[in-house]
């Protein structure tokens, strides 16, 4: 007999200490951490449209949606 092993949840983590983390990370003041993390949103949302882009329809049968991306 096999032991087969019990799918685990989603991963999680401690959203308070992360926080606490990307604030840490720009010396304590919680407004750059904000602009930080915009910066690094918008970094994201691009690189996914350049990926939406780059796979083709019948690969992903359809599933993504091309968004016009917003400037802000």
């Amino acid at each position: 007999m096999s032991v087969v092993p019990e799918p685990s949840g989603p991963a999680t983590f401690d959203l308070e200490a992360v926080a606490d983390q990307a604030i840490a990370a720009c010396g304590g003041d919680a407004r750059q951490a904000v602009k930080a993390l915009l910066v690094a949103v918008d970094f994201l949302e691009a690189e996914a449209v350049e990926l939406r882009a780059a796979v083709s329809k019948g690969y992903s049968r359809g599933r993504h949606v091309r968004a016009a991306r917003q400037d802000r």
